[in-house]
């Protein structure tokens, strides 16, 4: 296999009108995406558009997915725009991009016009509707190769401008081609997507959808503010299958939810993007005991996923579970400061070798150098490995465990600090739903941020039967709800500025 559209393609044959993505009242069969997508790559190579970047501000729905496919199918590479972004946010995406064109709806219309792409904007309805020519798509497909692009996804960037990572055709089949197993995927699985569509992340919902004839439900956002409205949408829908990201299941546990209705249809729970607190986990296990839980870990850079662990084994609350090992086909290096593979125990800087590998940033190629770097283990050849900035190191067991990022190691009252174990003791406390630890390098003052019932004297009072004096936080706050990114993770830069606000207060 070189192109991830014979995934559709080998499915339609199979199972042409079983619904394929649905938000559980509107959906779209497996030929319904294909005849849409092909029409919409029809209409941009027939608009001279094959081979440039076409934008896609579709918001979350079903006919998302097929303008995706549709750009590739033209022989293209898409990229998503969240509906929600700021408009600035936007334009600076765009400005980069520079796309061939822009996919619109009714709904979005108004603001594609806003951004100033009047130019680049094409109606989903005329593209998808419009007419298929096959000796188009065919002679497309005849040129297109493994290591072509498909996607460009735009994430943050240190420098505050967005930073455009691009996917091939080779590192998603490869991903797919392991991941899938792992997710032990077939006909029966129902995906509950909660990931944004303008992510990688959900790729490994779309695409195992698309290899076995699966079901995706695209669920509601607005649920995840009503956890028992939430779990009686998994059950109705006999979901089996969810990829979330930490936050969004502690939030159902957190609440109580389990108290009211379980999740009944539960088979594989699969988290990933920051570190699952083991009493979260209990509650999970205890509320769908039939389910697989899989810890994962892996960077956009490296296409998603490359590393993941099953749970086997009953955790302490002040435990954190480990990432486990890499999927076939990949390797992990941890490596020292100089480039030196660790001893085991010993923390190294995780470094990844394989297929995996993206095709780099966007017009980026200053950036590309810093992180996609010669392997330091191979001076005879050129091979590029991904330097991710995070710290890992080899439990007893040889199992993989996260310690923090790079950047997260702090030097406190002459001691190195990882920032990660002190989240760790206070995530292990009665009463404390999700923590996070700044650090001010100016004012040499640790602030750990929290949510729960727990009070701050009480929570200080526990920290200091763990934590040795320099690495107890001069300030403890709790908050409502932790502040998040766009793709659910726990908004740091956000908290470092509240923290910073906080100690000026404070003086």
């Amino acid at each position: 296999m070189k192109n991830i559209l014979e995934y559709l393609e080998q499915t339609v044959r199979r199972s042409p009108y079983k619904i394929a993505v649905t938000d559980g009242e509107s959906g779209m069969t497996f030929r319904e995406i294909y005849d849409q997508a092909r029409a919409i790559g029809s209409w941009l190579h027939k608009a001279g558009i094959s081979g440039k970047s076409v934008a896609v501000l579709l918001g979350r729905q079903p006919k998302t997915i097929a303008a995706f496919l549709g750009a590739i199918y033209a022989g293209s590479y898409y990229v998503p725009l969240d509906t929600e972004m700021p408009p600035y946010r936007i334009k600076q995406i765009l400005a980069s991009l520079e796309p061939g064109a822009l996919i619109c709806d009714e709904k979005t219309g108004d603001l594609a016009k806003d951004l100033a792409c009047e130019r680049h904007v094409v109606s989903y309805d005329q593209a998808a509707f419009g007419v298929i020519r096959e000796e188009d798509l065919a002679r497309i497909r005849q040129r297109q190769l493994d290591i072509d692009p498909i996607y460009v996804v735009f994430t943050s960037g240190s420098t505050g401008v967005p930073k455009g990572v691009v996917g091939c055709h080779r590192s998603v089949i490869d991903y797919i081609e392991e991941l899938a197993p792992v997710l032990k995927c077939d006909e029966e699985t129902v995906f509950g997507n909660q990931t944004p569509l303008f992510f990688d992340a959900c790729l490994k919902e779309i695409l195992p959808t698309m290899k076995y004839g699966a079901c995706m439900y695209l669920i509601p956002r607005h649920l995840f503010s009503f956890p028992v409205r939430l779990v009686e949408y998994l059950n109705r829908n006999r979901i089996n299958t969810l990829c979330w990201v930490v936050s969004a299941l502690t939030m159902v546990s957190a609440a109580g939810t389990f108290e009211r209705i379980r999740p009944r249809f539960l088979r594989t729970v699969a988290f990933a993007s920051e570190v699952f607190p083991i009493r979260h986990l209990k509650a999970w296990q205890r509320a769908a005991p039939g389910a697989r839980f899989l810890n994962f870990y892996g960077p956009t850079e490296t296409t998603g996923i490359c590393c993941y662990y099953e749970v086997d084994r009953v955790f302490a609350d002040n435990e954190t579970l480990p990432i486990g090992g890499p999927f076939p086909n990949t390797e992990i290096l941890l490596l020292d400061p100089e480039g030196r593979p660790v001893e085991p125990g010993q923390q190294g800087e995780i470094y990844i070798r394989g297929t995996r590998l993206t095709l780099g940033y966007y017009r980026e190629p200053e950036r590309n150098d810093q992180v996609f770097v010669q392997n330091p283990l191979n001076s005879l050849y050129p091979e590029k490995v991904y330097r991710t900035g995070d710290l890992a190191k080899y439990n007893d067991r040889g199992e993989l465990v996260f310690l923090s990022r790079t950047d997260d190691q702090i030097k406190h009252m002459g001691h190195r600090i990882e920032l990660g174990e002190i989240e760790a003791a206070a995530n292990g406390q009665p009463g404390v739903e999700s923590a996070c630890c700044v650090y001010d390098a100016e004012k040499k003052r640790l602030t750990l941020f929290y949510t729960g019932k727990a009070e701050p004297w009480l929570l200080g009072g526990k920290l200091k039967e763990r934590l040795p004096k320099y690495m107890m936080p001069q300030n403890l706050q709790r908050m409502k709800e932790m502040p998040r990114t766009a793709n659910g993770k726990v908004d740091r830069a956000g908290l470092k500025q509240l923290a910073l606000r906080l100690g000026r207060k404070g003086d």
